[in-house]
């Protein structure tokens, strides 16, 4: 059984407020779960040296605290992945996938309001194609508090999960986790926040029937 798992995150703290717990979960069964960043922080997209060491030691801090089998950061500009030719973000994205044939595959919701979310959603789509990669078995989008939730295009129905994952024993250390990105996190009603992040787990819970889950779509399955 290929217990290969690629989480995908446009920004560094997405793969925590989409699925942190489910990280933790799927580490802790045994399986090699592998991180995806797609954008970076660098001088040429505006960032000082002092925010960009920051950011390589919360990135450092938080693999280590899920244990990730590894880590791939693909360094592109954010908020500008719409001035990046789409082959050039594919091309990239697909030697990760070649190099971690991973079994399944998240990635972020394409109707989130953050434009690098849409953009990444349509490279994953293309860069799972099955008969490219047809070790990928599954591809879920999770749900990114603060993008997904101010999402306002007319013709999107909404986040509507119809996979929901057990986080009871995860939610406090997801939490913890989750604070190491000190300058993405505020104070509550801000919504990445821990108190914000637990009443998402809550909700996502009374769905599926425990104190605490996340959501997500199953966008594809091959059985």
């Amino acid at each position: 059984m290929n217990k290969s798992v690629l989480v995908v995150a446009p920004h560094a703290d997405d793969e925590t407020l989409g699925c942190g717990g489910t990280i933790l979960r799927f580490v802790e069964e045994g399986y090699n779960v592998h991180w995806l960043l797609i954008t970076g922080m660098s001088e040429d997209s505006g960032f000082s040296q002092a925010q960009i060491k920051k950011r390589d030691e919360e990135i450092l801090r938080v693999s280590e605290a899920y244990q990730f089998s590894s880590v791939h950061q693909l360094n592109f500009p954010p908020a500008q992945l719409e001035t990046i030719a789409k082959g050039e973000l594919i091309g990239a994205v697909c030697q990760v996938i070649g190099t971690v044939e991973p079994e399944q595959v998240f990635t972020v919701y394409r109707n989130d309001a953050h434009s690098d979310h849409e953009i990444v959603f349509d490279v994953i789509t293309s860069a799972t194609k099955t008969f490219r990669y047809p070790f990928v078995k599954k591809v879920y989008a999770y749900e990114t508090i603060s993008e997904t939730d101010f999402g306002m295009k007319p013709e999107d129905g909404g986040f509507r999960p119809n996979v929901f994952i057990n986080i009871d024993k995860y939610l406090d250390r997801k939490l913890d986790i989750l604070e190491i990105f000190e300058s993405e996190v505020g104070v509550f009603p801000f919504p990445r926040s821990r108190k914000a992040l637990d009443a998402l787990a809550s909700i996502r819970g009374v769905q599926a029937g425990t104190s605490a889950a996340e959501a997500f779509i199953l966008l594809k399955e091959v059985l």
